[in-house]
Formats: structure tokens, sequence, C-alpha cells
């Protein structure tokens, strides 16, 4: 394997001065490289061989929701985002056409074996687009797993989508769109949700609000004041404002013990948290990572956390020298003679 000194320089400094904590990669620009008989690696290389081995990666599927009925005038005027007739709105007919077919496409890629957990924002819009792309198939009366969604949620004359075979769901606080001013970023209560997507775990979608009461006996958080706080009407979150909640929901999405998660959310919050993003990558990585999700677009990442060494063993890697003998290599020969002369 030849590479040229000067540029394995150059990437190994760009990797190592990227800094400590997650960084986020597009999943098809990265390798599994599986290296035999390669006593010296590069350092930076050997150390992604062991990332990917030891916990250290984490792929997320981030999705934005489909087309809402505020994207349809919206996409005309700007101004019809202030609308308060489109008071978290829900998807259209086109949206939920564009749900069934990213379905399909989760289903044919093998994608919807892999999710281990969904987390969505607790918005119409994205709780639809959610339970109905990863969500189980058709709800039948008197199934023992609750419905994800019942049926006609938002005038959608869609049936009621069951949790069966389907990964958990959590709706978070943290993912949602900008809060404030625009009223179709505003959530309706959680007890309107816990009824329309009775299987969706809405424990942690009001994690900001301090005030809860925790009952025993493993029994589900309950939120005491369930009505959006977080929402204000003459005040719109900045965009640094909402970098740093979205850095700080892929640190949450870190702790998480599934190895692959997908997130459904918004066009702003997907866009103004992966320009946090990407630094260490070549500027085109990184312009293909910050640029705007399409409606019910799909992108396939991963999260390295370069700040900590994973305690397990790769189960893949293989120790040599069985059975024990010489192994001198010719590079280390090369040393012993220039280091004796």
């Amino acid at each position: 394997m030849h590479t040229d000194k000067a540029s394995l320089r150059l990437v190994r400094s760009q990797i190592m001065d990227s800094g400590p904590g997650p960084s986020l990669y597009p999943l098809h620009r990265c390798k599994t490289i599986h290296l035999v008989g390669c006593p010296r690696l590069p350092s930076f290389l050997a150390f992604a061989l062991k990332s990917r081995h030891c916990g250290l990666t984490k792929p997320c599927i981030q999705v934005r929701h489909a087309q809402g009925v505020h994207n349809v005038e919206g996409e005309k005027n700007y101004k019809a985002y202030m609308n308060p007739e489109y008071l978290d709105a829900p998807l259209t007919q086109l949206g939920w056409q564009q749900v069934d077919n990213l379905r399909k496409h989760v289903h044919a890629s093998g994608l919807s074996k892999r999710v281990g957990l969904v987390v969505t924002s607790p918005l119409l819009r994205t709780l639809q687009t959610a339970v109905g792309v990863f969500g189980g198939e058709g709800y039948k009366d008197r199934m023992t797993a609750l419905p994800l969604m019942v049926a006609n949620v938002g005038s959608s004359g869609r049936a009621a989508i069951s949790s069966h075979n389907s990964p958990p769901f959590i709706a978070v606080e943290d993912c949602r769109e900008h809060f404030g001013v625009h009223p179709c970023d505003k959530r309706h209560n959680v007890s309107d949700y816990q009824f329309l997507f009775p299987a969706v775990d809405f424990s942690l979608a009001s994690a900001w609000i301090s005030k809860i009461k925790v009952i025993q006996l493993k029994v589900p958080v309950i939120i005491e004041t369930d009505e959006d706080v977080l929402w204000k009407a003459d005040v719109r979150e900045t965009t640094e404002e909402l970098a740093a909640r979205g850095l700080k929901f892929y640190n949450w999405l870190w702790t998480r013990k599934e190895k692959e998660i997908a997130i459904v959310t918004h066009s702003g919050f997907l866009v103004h948290t992966l320009r946090a993003f990407g630094n260490d990558c070549h500027p085109s990585v990184k312009k293909e990572m910050c640029t705007r999700f399409a409606n019910c677009e799909l992108r396939s990442m991963v999260i390295v956390n370069r700040s900590m060494i994973g305690p397990d063993v790769s189960t893949t890697n293989y120790p040599g020298k069985v059975p024990p003998g010489p192994d001198l290599s010719s590079d280390d020969a090369d040393e012993e003679v220039s280091n004796s002369i």
C-alpha cells in the first residue's frame, strides 16, 4: 500500500486538529477497510478502524418531514408562514404520497430492519412522517400492540398505523424547528398527541420543562404543563441558539444504546445544526452536508466520537503469529541495519 508521506501527514493533521467530541460525516463517504498483514498502520487510519469496531461510531438516518400544508403557500410567499391557520401544520395529500414512497425505499434498502430507534420532533407533520415511514403495517382493531397513529389524524383520511414489528418511537423537543413567531412551528399539547399517537413515547417531549412529576413503579413521566411553553409569538429563536440546541441533541443521541437511529425533523434544524459539523472534511463534503433537505429527503450519516476510546474488542481483528515464529519485516530489517551503522 503506497501513500505519499506529505499527503499522509496532511490528512493526519486535519483529523487530529479537529478537536474532541462528536463529529458527523455522510455515511456514503465512510469506508470500512479490513487490512491484512500491515503491521505499521498510520495512527489516524488505525484509529478509524478501531473506532469502527469499538462503539465510537453511530449511524444516524436523518429525514426531513414530508410536505406540510404550510409549505405549499410558504414556498410562494415566505410571509404565509405567519398565517395562524397553519398552527402545527399537518401533511398534505402529496406529503402522504412522499411518505409512502420513502417507506418503500426504507424497506427495499433494508433500513427498516436495521433502525433500532426513531426519534421525532413533536410536531404534527414530523410525527405523521415518522410513523408513516418507519411504523408497522396497517393497524387492526383488538391488536395487542397500541397504534402508532389513530385513523384520520390531521384530517388525513389515513388508516391507523400499527406499532407491531416497528422500532420504538420517541418524541424529543430538542430536534424541533425554530421556536417562536411562526404558528406552523408551535405544537399542540402533549396530552392531545398522546391520544393521537398512543405508542409514541412523549416523556422526553418537554425535557426543557423543569416542573415534572415522576411517579415510581416504572410509570411513565407525567408532565405538569403539557402546552408548548417554548414557542413565543413575538420572539424567534436565533440560528445560533438553534445550532446550540442541535449540538446538544446530537450529544444526547450519542448516549443512546441503539446502534442505528432515524431522526425525523425539520429543514431549518438540519441545515443550521449540520453547519456546525464537517469543518474537518473536504469543502465539497461540508457543502454536501449543509445543502437544504427536500421534503421527505433521507440522508444517512455517521456520528464519530474521537474524544473517547471504546472498551470493546473488535470481533473481526486477528492477532497473527499463530503459530508463533520469526516475523522480522523488511522494513524492520532496514532500520536495524541503519542503526548498526
